[in-house]
């Protein structure tokens, strides 16, 4: 009877032993975790010729290489301003041609011509352009309106000017002043040929960088305005780690120092360098030490960039780092 009573106590308090174990368990503080943030490098594709978005040439996750063509933008405006230089390098041609040739009746009656129409296109552009202003003036029309109308204004003005040349060269006959007149409307043709084809240019953007598609921001067909990113790329080869550290626990994170970091999406941990340390901004990160007395801590974002290459490491992930080392 005894041995069945010590048996039993025995077993009673190997259960309790359990169960406290048990409870223990279950209910003792956790180390806590760091949980961050991989970030990457972005870049925003864009143009600076507004205009309607002719075609996307690539989709989303696509792989692009620097210099890949990414869009196109129909800007019917340059093409306008395009066929202007063309008439301009009409006229200069005509100037030179006027030089060399000397002056006859045939001539001189052309060049009037020339000059008395490019006169009146010089005032239609100028009264266009002062309508124009007087609506930018009252936000009734976008800037860029007003930009395309001063430059028709201004190719107007030169037309004019490069005809009048024409035409006072025909009158008086090749001097060495006409020489270099003409060369020098060959020169402003050129300038400004350069201009529209470089804008020309621009309406077919490539990509800055190397890297993945990550978001296309319009279809084709839509209206894209000046600068507008339409294609935002990312660049996985340079993708870091953030973590949010109140000051208390910064001590811990000093440029150069080296963690290893887990990353639950892929199963694995790699080792990560502090890079930089920063200051949040002043809205919601401050923090009392104790509720009614202290001091309020302040948060800090820190960066930690990969050591070595991670593969499959992408911008969203979760990083853990325990707390304590």
């Amino acid at each position: 009877m005894k041995a069945r009573t010590v048996l039993f106590a025995l077993v009673a308090a190997v259960v309790v032993a359990l169960v406290a174990v048990s409870f223990w368990n279950a209910y003792r503080p956790r180390a806590p975790v760091f949980q961050g943030q991989v970030e990457a490098r972005q870049y925003l594709v864009s143009s600076k010729v507004p205009g309607r978005l002719s075609e996307t040439l690539v989709r989303k996750g696509d792989t692009v290489a620097k210099g890949d063509p990414v869009f196109t933008i129909d800007s019917p405006e340059l093409e306008q301003k395009l066929a202007q230089v063309e008439a301009l390098d009409r006229i200069s041609g005509a100037l030179i041609s006027a030089v060399e040739g000397g002056t006859r009746e045939e001539k001189v009656r052309a060049a009037r011509s020339e000059f008395e129409k490019a006169k009146v296109a010089e005032q239609l552009a100028e009264t266009t352009y002062r309508r124009v202003r007087a609506l930018a003036d009252e936000g009734v029309v976008a800037r860029q309106k007003l930009d395309e109308a001063y430059t028709a204004w201004q190719v107007a003005v030169k037309t004019r000017f490069s005809a009048g040349q024409v035409l006072k060269l025909a009158e008086e006959g090749p001097r060495s002043e006409a020489r270099d007149a003409s060369a020098a409307t060959g020169d402003v043709t050129a300038s400004l040929r350069r201009e529209v084809q470089n804008l020309l240019d621009d309406a077919r953007v490539t990509a800055p960088h190397a890297g993945e598609v990550d978001d296309v921001a319009l279809q084709p067909g839509e209206l894209v305005p000046q600068g507008f990113p339409v294609v935002t790329l990312t660049d996985l080869d340079d993708a870091w780690a953030v973590f949010n550290v109140r000051e208390d626990r910064l001590a811990r994170f000093q440029p150069g120092e080296v963690f290893t970091l887990r990353i639950p999406a892929l199963e694995r941990r790699a080792d990560f360098q502090v890079s930089h340390v920063a200051a949040r901004g002043d809205y919601a990160t401050w923090r009392a030490t104790r509720d009614g007395q202290g001091y309020d801590m302040r948060t800090f974002e820190v960066e930690l960039r990969p050591r070595a290459p991670v593969p499959g490491l992408r911008p969203g992930m979760s990083v853990l780092l325990d707390a304590e080392p």
